[in-house]
């Protein structure tokens, strides 16, 4: 019955966009670096959380993260989660890891979101040899620095409290794939063939690779949290490595994994579970499609996976 519900699930049509569905199944769960030189000595975050009521309760610090969250106040929501970590030696509750996820999650969305956009204008800008490039160029920097400050306030986080303080295999996988994450998105803004970018991206291999490791035997193959991992350690191939082959390979392969035991799903992990399994399909349909365009503009084979 599950894995009839499961087909009628994915008769959709294929995604609209050229972009690769990654990070979003980093929301589904419920609710939805590299050197010090990279990064300011003061964050934006350091300075925000000055302006917050200070000496609250753990109870009462993860009560206002909530109440940001519908409020759509993800900076504040950011400091009152770093309270709960910073202020307690305990590992988080599956509940607090997606706290912390979506606070992070929808500070550094917004400003990837700008980016993206700021290039476009930028290009437009360009090819019209318009006089507002210093502008934008300016932008630009400011809007980079924003997304350093993130990346290196969350990472800095994991390696010093959280990654260590996992109490199973759920939550070590859940801080190691978020670290892979926002080496990630550090590495799209970088340029290609720097320095920089490579020992970024090697951080977000690392991250990523110590998490499938873990997850490959200890977590089930229709488990989200590896679904999730499998899904955005695949967009970092295809998009970060232009490695568009192995980005194919690892997604088919943790789809058709799930699928075989899709009968073992839990009720409880059913909905989170499909929903990613659907944007590793819809992955796969839009990368094996633009793999055999090439293939037939330069005359060669592609094998269909």
């Amino acid at each position: 019955q599950k894995l009839i519900s499961f087909f009628f699930l994915m008769i959709r049509r294929p995604p609209r966009s050229t972009q690769s569905r990654s990070s979003a199944a980093s929301d589904v769960y419920k609710r939805q670096v590299s050197t010090q030189s990279t990064w300011g000595k003061q964050n934006s975050f350091e300075k925000h959380s000055k302006v917050l009521p200070m000496s609250l309760s753990r109870a009462e610090n993860i009560y206002m993260s909530k109440v940001c969250e519908q409020t759509e106040r993800f900076e504040d929501m950011v400091e009152y989660m770093k309270r709960v970590v910073q202020d307690s030696s305990e590992d988080l509750s599956g509940e607090e890891r997606n706290l912390l996820s979506v606070a992070y999650k929808n500070s550094i969305g917004s400003r990837r979101t700008a980016w993206r956009a700021l290039q476009t204008i930028t290009q437009k800008e360009q090819s019209k040899g318009g006089s507002h490039l210093n502008l934008l160029n300016q932008f630009r920097e400011r809007i980079e620095k924003e997304l350093n400050d993130i990346c290196k306030d969350i990472i800095n986080l994991l390696d010093a409290k959280l990654i260590s303080r996992a109490a199973d295999a759920d939550a070590k996988v859940f801080y190691l794939k978020m670290k892979g994450d926002y080496y990630r998105y550090h590495a799209e803004y970088l340029e290609p063939d720097s320095q920089q970018h490579k020992q970024v991206a090697d951080g977000a291999h690392k991250a990523y690779q110590e998490a499938s490791d873990i997850a490959n035997t200890q977590l089930k193959t229709t488990h989200p949290i590896r679904l999730g991992l499998a899904l955005n350690y695949s967009v970092f191939y295809y998009e970060v490595l232009n490695e568009p082959t192995k980005a194919c390979n690892l997604a088919k392969q943790a789809f058709d994994d799930a699928i075989a035991d899709i009968e073992q799903l839990e009720e409880d992990q059913y909905k989170d579970s499909t929903t990613i399994m659907q944007l590793i399909r819809d992955n796969l349909t839009l990368w094996t499609s633009e793999l055999q365009d090439e293939a037939e503009d330069d005359g060669t084979g592609v094998e269909n996976v």
